[in-house]
């Protein structure tokens, strides 16, 4: 009897399914591990990460065209807004009084949205669960590690490992969504409800109340959108937006209370067209250092965008959280409501603390995007159709009858 003959293998689509695994390892496995243990674990690991992708894809070709996954991005109003905060701040550098280090920085953060970019360009039109599975094992482990670092330490706040672990945690906060999204559509639900318990435990010995803030927004943002979608949507997305565009009304009102709010009414105050044009990119930054921006400032974004960009920065992002809120209840009904906790999260963050300058910040908020792209697109029909022809058969017989 002759030996039926195996297919022959493609070595190219071998190595680039390799290639396309060991990538998105390093996003899902290998990241939010580093993220904990090193300073600079996100910012390394991503562009590692991406590049296989971008590899993986150039070999095979299993990607969107390029010419129409760049049209449906520049296309979108958050991808408007992010355009419109990137060119303002450029032309903010003429008036900008640290315009070297401030473009530098610039140049990072545009390089940092470049590679997303790309690697929203190399995913696969359809995602195998085999490379999605890795999201959910990297972190569980992830935050496993950190309740064991987080409960065995005792660091004080300005240690340098303490500043790593309280990042590595804040990036946990926005990438358990992703993760937890992709269980659910799997019909994994209690292991879902395991990682989101890990995570909670963790931002909650974190060592800032940063990180927590954020979990616990899109947690609550999670229950609400799990059944009223559409309500949670427009509360994240209303609500952001205007938080956003009425950050200084509301430090004129309390500035009572809190004394860094009012420092800031003393800036409002005293060059009031600056709300329109802002001081310039990374002014809020390195502005205290030299007496030109008021020492004891709100930490967070929504401070430093005011302050850099001006009204213009600030619509922009006003924009950017309206759009992706409505957009995120517009995926995969499996996958919407922790699509919408991610951008809940992501803007508690920045309201609470984070800052939009920070390349961990910022690298986290990009991965944590593509592996959502990445499980929008693991969503489709799995089962097979049924046999039909058997019935085509018997009917077949019974009119011959």
């Amino acid at each position: 009897m002759a030996r039926q003959r195996s297919p022959q293998r493609d070595p190219a689509a071998d190595a680039a399914a390799l290639l396309r695994r060991l990538g998105f390892a390093i996003l899902m496995i290998g990241l939010p591990i580093a993220a904990l243990v090193a300073r600079r674990g996100v910012v390394v690991m991503a562009p590692v990460g991406i590049a296989l992708l971008v590899i993986a894809a150039l070999i095979d070709g299993e990607h969107r065209r390029v010419s129409h996954a760049v049209q449906s991005l520049a296309g979108r109003l958050a991808g408007i807004a992010g355009i419109v905060v990137l060119g303002w701040a450029l032309l903010s550098l003429a008036w900008a009084p640290f315009a070297a280090p401030a473009a530098e920085r610039l140049g990072n953060l545009a390089a940092t949205l470049a590679v997303g970019v790309a690697g929203y360009l190399a995913l696969p039109v359809r995602m195998r669960s085999a490379n999605l599975y890795p999201l959910a094992i990297g972190v569980g482990a992830a935050a496993l590690l950190a309740i064991g670092l987080l409960a065995i330490e005792d660091r004080p706040a300005w240690d340098e490992e303490t500043i790593t672990r309280d990042r590595g945690v804040v990036a946990l906060a926005l990438l358990v969504w992703p993760a937890a999204a992709w269980l659910h559509s799997r019909g994994r639900d209690l292991q879902s409800v395991a990682i989101v318990m890990a995570v909670a435990v963790a931002t909650g010995l974190a060592p800032t109340p940063l990180a927590f803030a954020g979990f616990a927004t899109g947690a609550a943002v999670y229950l609400v959108a799990a059944s009223r979608l559409v309500l949670a949507a427009r509360i994240v997305a209303y609500g952001g937006a205007g938080l956003v565009l009425a950050a200084p009304l509301l430090a004129l009102a309390l500035a009572s209370l809190d004394p860094a709010l009012a420092t800031w009414r003393e800036m409002i105050a005293s060059v009031p067209v600056r709300l329109v044009t802002g001081y310039g990119f990374e002014t809020a930054l390195r502005g205290p250092s030299v007496g030109l921006v008021p020492a004891g400032g709100p930490e967070t974004t929504l401070f430093e965008i005011w302050v850099d960009l001006g009204l213009v920065g600030a619509a922009a992002l006003a924009v950017a959280v309206w759009s992706a809120a409505l957009g995120a209840s517009r995926v995969d009904a499996a996958v919407a409501p922790g699509a919408l906790a991610a951008v809940a999260a992501g803007l508690a963050l920045v309201v609470t603390g984070a800052s939009y300058t920070e390349m961990w910040f910022v690298t986290s908020a990009v991965v944590a995007a593509l592996l959502f792209a990445a499980v929008e697109r693991g969503q489709f029909r799995t089962q097979r159709p049924k046999a039909i022809l058997s019935a085509i058969l018997r009917r077949g017989r019974r009119a011959e009858r």
